[in-house]
């Protein structure tokens, strides 16, 4: 009778569960730092629980919101700063959460990957972690994704779901009028979105990732990995104190897209462009592509990472409360009853 072939192991196939059970157990401690009131359990179970009137809430609407990093990962691969991206993933999220009125609550995250590097992995999550915290919110679970011959060797892939809850009756946008005045949140710079092409314009202006930054100190690929700013706390903040009637995360799409989608039937808004400095990594872009001002408007942030739809006799308090929680605040302009966004000024 023939000899029975050697056993092969799932190891030998590529995927290490010794790995990802050590992944775990490395990152319970960030996930731990982010326990806030209703969670129930720690990471290891088929669920993650949590309790919405441990939460302290009564009658709570749910608000759901999932999102990844884009193409910005690619940046962080292969200059192997993987440290922030884990921040953008929940901003990317939570960002979203807050201006519909939600809290945000629990995260989850998936992170996958052809070969497991549990240093690398673990610093990824790590920063998922900080961005729990400074958004209070609880990392209370995940999926870790070993997959040989889906990704080339050292790349991975992020994606984020968070879930957040407000009391019945206190969703935004509500009450948007005209005359309304509209308060912008500086960001970080690029944030997550349009990095395609980001990336084109670098391989344009031949440069390399650790090439001097032109538009600042350090290397150009650490400036670009900036991760995106956390506005949660702030505009939870600013909601609390009353007069806030809307809010626009500034992602794809810029100012000319992300506003209208607040704004009801009808109404528009006016921009005064002059209002903020366009800065430097913005005008580098431009001046490199040679991108109109009306393509970098609905592209890009282009400084202003969010911005909040306030009653008129409210709005000096409101930008003193935002300063006071450390926000840089621009005063944009107002609503209107022309649909649209119509720009005055000049942003380059």
């Amino acid at each position: 009778m023939a000899d029975k072939p050697n056993g092969i192991t799932y190891a030998e196939a590529g995927v290490d569960i010794d790995a990802g059970n050590a992944l775990v157990e490395r990152i319970k401690p960030a996930a731990k730092r982010t326990n806030r009131p209703g969670v129930m359990a720690g990471l290891g179970g088929f669920g993650a629980l949590f309790d919405l009137k441990g939460a302290g809430y009564s009658d709570p609407v749910l608000v759901a919101a999932t999102d990844g990093v884009g193409t910005k990962l690619r940046i962080a691969i292969d200059t192997g700063n993987v440290g922030g991206v884990g921040i953008d993933l929940v901003a990317m999220c939570v960002n979203d959460l807050v201006c519909q009125g939600a809290e945000p609550l629990f995260f989850l995250d998936y992170f996958a990957t052809g070969k497991l590097d549990t240093e690398v992995a673990a610093t990824i999550i790590e920063g998922i972690a900080e961005g729990c915290v400074l958004s209070g919110c609880a990392l209370i679970g995940g999926e870790t994704a070993e997959m040989p011959g889906m990704y080339p060797e050292g790349d991975f892939d992020l994606a984020g779901f968070s879930v957040g809850a407000m009391e019945r009756g206190a969703a935004l946008p509500e009450g948007v009028a005209v005359g309304d005045v509209l308060l912008g949140l500086a960001s970080n710079g690029v944030h997550s979105n349009g990095y395609s092409l980001v990336r084109r314009l670098v391989q344009m202006s031949g440069l390399g990732w650790d090439a001097d930054c032109p538009f600042g100190g350090g290397a150009l690929g650490a400036a670009l990995l900036t991760p995106t700013r956390l506005y949660v706390r702030a505009a939870l903040e600013a909601i609390r104190s009353g007069g806030v009637h809307a809010l626009a995360h500034i992602t794809g799409g810029g100012l000319t897209e992300n506003l209208p989608r607040v704004l009801p039937d009808g109404m528009g808004v006016r921009i005064d462009l002059d209002a903020w400095d366009l800065p430097g990594v913005f005008s580098w872009m431009a001046g490199v592509g040679g991108i109109e001002p009306a393509e970098m408007l609905k592209t890009f942030n282009c400084g202003v990472g969010m911005v909040l739809v306030c009653a008129p006799d409210r709005a000096e308090a409101l930008e003193a409360l935002l300063k006071e929680a450390g926000e840089t605040v621009y005063r944009l302009g107002s609503v209107t009853d022309a649909s649209g966004v119509t720009y005055e000024g000049s942003l380059l």
